[in-house]
């Protein structure tokens, strides 16, 4: 074991901190990181301020990472030392059940191994990316290729696979009519791919404040759903709906908006249930779905796509001292699109 700088929440109703963590010694088929970017995702602050269940403290978020590779394990084959290296929201899975042998590692039924707050295969708990090291089996490693800065990488490892994931699995590409309801940090990434794609976009959102950068992003149209009219005009109008907001929505109206056949597709996680009108599915043949990040063979697909199309996220890189200035911002809406830490400042 050996130690490294960090930043952990101590507990649901405090800052996080500054502090240090163990981290176990490289294995046959491990990697060592330095990690140089972290993304911040509002998961991290669910997950920090105990939002979705009760948190084991202390705890170091971060689920979005790129690095360079230091070290590598005897028997590692996929990775180098020098190499440029992500790692996304899972750290292992039990590699026998049939999505872990589909490479749909997320959807693993013996429960996947998060990047933070899991039990890792050797009894510890796992802790995340506002660290200056990690160490990682290396099946779940991806490599960042090269024309993609690793601080605009970083938060394709979560945000970029989890709008990537769904675009390809309900076939976006030239012809079809894709609504992204929610400009942020997934959203904006949902929009990039989307057009790279080659699909017609929409931007759902709730007023027009962002039109500007929606548009600049790739999209086609932009809609304030806060306007009754929206719905009339757009009746129909979609064959894919992403939504990509983490609030209660009326499931019904943005239904409506599907064609024959459409579906919408849930990325975003509201603490809350929502419900639906089953005559919304009904009498149009229309499907609600959801969608989890994606596998590691389709995250490094995703990373590839991002590199030949010139994608990156939206990025502010702030200095680990800000992560809790960044936490009520993100709350606030008030980025744009993506807060990445620069960890070399975790001195």
């Amino acid at each position: 074991m050996f130690t490294v700088n960090a930043y952990a929440a101590t507990s649901a109703a405090e800052p996080l901190t500054p502090t240090t963590v163990e981290r176990r010694d490289v294995g046959p088929r491990d990697v060592l990181i330095e990690i140089r970017y972290a993304g911040i995702c509002h998961s991290d602050i669910h997950h920090a301020r105990g939002e979705w269940g009760p948190s084991v403290y202390p705890v170091v978020p971060g689920h979005e990472i790129a690095g360079i590779v230091t070290q590598v394990g005897p028997d590692v084959t996929k990775h180098a030392v020098g190499d440029r290296v992500g790692v996304g929201c899972l750290v292992g899975s039990c590699g026998a059940c049939e999505p872990c042998r589909r490479g749909e590692e997320q959807y693993c039924l013996a429960g996947g191994v998060l990047t933070y707050g899991s039990v890792d295969a050797d009894g510890t708990r796992t802790q995340g990316g506002y660290s200056t090291h990690v160490v990682v089996t290396e099946d779940f490693v991806v490599t960042i290729p090269e024309g993609i800065g690793l601080d605009e990488a970083a938060p394709l490892l979560c945000a970029g696979i989890t709008t990537y994931s769904p675009l390809r699995r309900w076939g976006a590409g030239p012809g079809t009519r894709i609504a992204v309801v929610g400009l942020g940090g997934l959203g904006h990434m949902a929009v990039k791919l989307a057009h790279a794609m080659g699909a017609e976009v929409t931007v759902l959102s709730q007023s027009l404040k962002k039109r500007e950068d929606g548009l600049r992003l790739g999209a086609d149209h932009y809609h304030a759903t806060s306007d009754p009219a929206t719905f009339e005009q757009l009746a129909g109008a979609f064959d894919l709906v992403v939504n990509t907001v983490s609030a209660r929505l009326d499931l019904d109206a943005y239904l409506s908006l599907l064609a024959v056949g459409g579906t919408m597709v849930n990325v975003g996680a509201p603490a809350e249930p929502l419900s639906l009108n089953v005559f919304s599915l009904l009498t149009r043949g229309r499907s609600v779905a959801g969608s989890l990040i994606g596998g590691i063979r389709e995250t490094q697909e995703m990373l590839d796509f991002c590199a030949e199309h010139a994608l990156g996220a939206e990025i502010e890189v702030i200095p680990a001292e800000r992560i809790n200035e960044a936490y009520e911002r993100v709350l606030a809406s008030d980025v744009r699109y993506r807060f990445v830490v620069d960890t070399t400042t975790l001195v």
